[in-house]
């Protein structure tokens, strides 16, 4: 069996919520959960740099490879401290 790609999850919706979502659906021709997806990826794009989850992760392993969220390795130059810096921004965002 082939392994899936993105991780199912359960949420629970408000009635209205769910209209909602079965509206945006239908008028863009996609699934539910493609309606999900899209937005999730909006919202986390619009998290500030230095507030983003994932900028806490730096450095804790030693090296200089950083796994994205999205499956991407990026190396980074020396340097002692990136958090939140001008430099994180050029390879992070």
């Amino acid at each position: 069996m082939k392994a899936l790609k993105k991780k199912p999850i359960q949420v629970y919706l408000e009635p209205q919520q769910n209209n909602v979502l079965d509206v945006l659906a239908k008028k863009e021709g996609i699934s539910k959960a493609e309606v999900i997806r899209r937005s999730l990826e909006k919202f986390f794009k619009g998290i500030p740099l230095e507030e983003d989850p994932a900028m806490g992760l730096i450095g804790l392993g030693g090296s200089k490879k950083v796994i994205s969220p999205f499956g991407t390795i990026n190396i980074l130059p020396d340097t002692p401290d990136l958090k939140g810096s001008d430099a994180s921004r050029k390879y992070f965002r």
